[in-house]
């Protein structure tokens, strides 16, 4: 399969509340599938919502601690009906779904992201390497057995969780594992992000989607702890840009700002090939006599209670 049409969904969750953003994506998911989207990407930790507040509140007072419970409260166990929900959504549309989230194993929360396939099967579970920031008061550590691209009938598919893409080593571990379709959910909605897209797109010849909430403090029920006083009036908190670029750094589709949609193009997997034959980072261009780059994919924690997905093999 070489042209495939695909989606970066861009909305807002229901902020804090699981089972009414879990419904509201799969709304989305329809709307993206009926569109004819065979891959339909999420932002990052888009279920129950990105912990802004990391930012805002001073650590482990009263109101950062409220809002850590919630975030607890209402995050996903993928070995339970979350993961099930999730598997159920892929599989009624007949999409490759991935999804952002805030996943709880035990006592620890993650940032992650999930790719199911059209069958429902759990094809890969990445948790963010490195929380940035405040995200490290509420997000544990992943490692590196979910750092890994998968085999599926759209191509290789693959990605990194926010600023993870400015991790050099970490896109060079993509990239040596072929990469065909690069997944970037983002809470980051600077100037720059638009640009770091292209240049993944150009670095590692392939197909970037970026893909982001854009959510303004209006979308908050009155009952958020802290409503009144982190937030004002009608504030963009994340103002979207989704974008998909093409392999050499090409914009296909978007940015999309300031409103909720959904950025579909439709991508053709042979670009990558020729572009990889004037330059490929991890291949005729890499010098391995000069760099060498080892990967620990020994797992830390398994991905879920009951399943572990084997990691592929990286460089």
């Amino acid at each position: 399969m070489s042209e495939i049409m695909v989606a970066a969904v861009q909305a807002a969750p229901v902020f804090l509340d699981k089972a009414a953003t879990l419904d509201k994506a799969r709304t989305l998911i329809k709307e993206a599938a009926d569109q004819g989207a065979s891959l339909v990407v999420f932002p990052e930790s888009f279920v129950p919502a990105y912990p802004d507040w990391v930012w805002r509140t001073k650590p482990f007072s009263s109101m950062a601690t409220q809002l850590y419970g919630l975030l607890a409260e209402h995050a996903v166990d993928m070995s339970g009906p979350d993961g099930e929900f999730l598997a159920e959504a892929a599989r009624d549309h007949g999409v490759h779904l991935s999804m952002g989230v805030t996943e709880r194993y035990g006592s620890t929360l993650y940032n992650t992201m999930t790719l199911h396939g059209p069958d429902g099967r759990l094809l890969r579970h990445h948790r963010k390497l490195m929380p940035t920031g405040g995200e490290r008061l509420v997000w544990g550590y992943g490692d590196g057995s979910t750092l890994g691209v998968v085999d599926t009938p759209l191509g290789r598919i693959g990605g990194l969780i926010c600023w993870e893409n400015y991790m050099p080593l970490a896109r060079a571990a993509l990239y040596a594992q072929d990469v065909q379709i690069y997944l970037a959910p983002t809470w980051d909605t600077s100037d720059v992000w638009v640009p770091t897209l292209q240049h993944i797109a150009k670095e590692g010849q392939t197909y970037v989607i970026g893909c982001c909430q854009a959510i303004r403090s209006s979308d908050l029920s009155d009952d958020v702890p802290g409503r009144a006083t982190l937030w004002s009036d009608d504030e963009v908190l994340a103002r979207g840009l989704s974008t998909i670029v093409g392999p050499g750094g090409g914009i296909l589709a978007g940015p999309l700002e300031d409103k909720e949609g959904i950025v579909s193009a439709v991508i053709d997997l042979t670009r990558c090939a020729s572009g990889r034959g004037m330059f490929d980072p991890t291949g005729h261009y890499s010098r391995p006599d000069v760099f060498q780059l080892h990967v620990d994919t020994t797992p830390k924690r398994p991905v879920t209670m009951h399943e572990h997905v084997e990691p592929e093999e990286t460089v």
